[in-house]
């Protein structure tokens, strides 16, 4: 249900959310680029955040996931501004989650000037809406033990821990709490 028009969706935030396109990419790098650092460049070392932002945040790479029919980016915007970004991807349920209709949420970015004013609230509405539309049971996402507020985020929406998983920062392997939220179907 990928979509080429700017579909844009209604939140309860002063915030607009849409679907993003090729187009967006140069955006999409640097929000992603510059949140990530925002986020977690204090805990890591400087080398560990340069591989993983140079493998993962390059306008070939985005121009790949953005092409990719199992995954979906919602952009938030502001005034026409990009704000913030989430990623959903279909298909890649862990173990866990085994003969669950899931969708991930695996990425979701606000802008360090605009946290703590709904920028989540807006891209999660949009996550789980979307997720609603396709039919999906459950939304899942790995997010880092180490980030206190995201996890504080997530459980406030109704997400629960059920597992955890690798994940590797550059040369330092981490490890991501699983969390899940079941999807009621209005």
């Amino acid at each position: 249900m990928k979509s080429s028009s700017k579909q844009i969706f209604e939140t309860s935030t002063p915030f607009s959310t849409r679907l993003a396109t090729a187009e967006d990419i140069d955006a999409l790098v640097e929000v992603g680029r510059k949140t990530f650092s925002d986020t977690f460049a204090e805990a890591n070392t400087e080398e560990d955040m340069s591989i993983y932002i140079e493998k993962t945040f390059t306008e070939d790479q985005v121009r790949k996931e953005i092409s990719d029919p199992a995954s979906t980016f919602i952009l938030a915007e502001d005034a026409g501004i990009v704000i913030g970004y989430a990623k959903l991807r279909e298909g890649n349920n862990p173990p866990e989650l085994t003969g669950t209709n899931g969708i991930e949420i695996e990425r979701i970015y606000a802008v360090k000037n605009y946290l703590g004013k709904n920028v989540g609230k807006a891209l999660m509405q949009t996550c789980i809406e979307l997720a609603r539309l396709r039919g999906y049971q459950v939304v899942w996402l790995g997010v880092w033990e180490h980030n206190p507020r995201a996890i504080a985020f997530y459980e406030k929406w109704g997400f629960k821990k059920f597992g955890s998983h690798p994940f590797l920062l550059g040369n330092d392997l981490q490890t991501d709490l699983l969390m899940k939220m079941p999807l009621k179907q209005v």
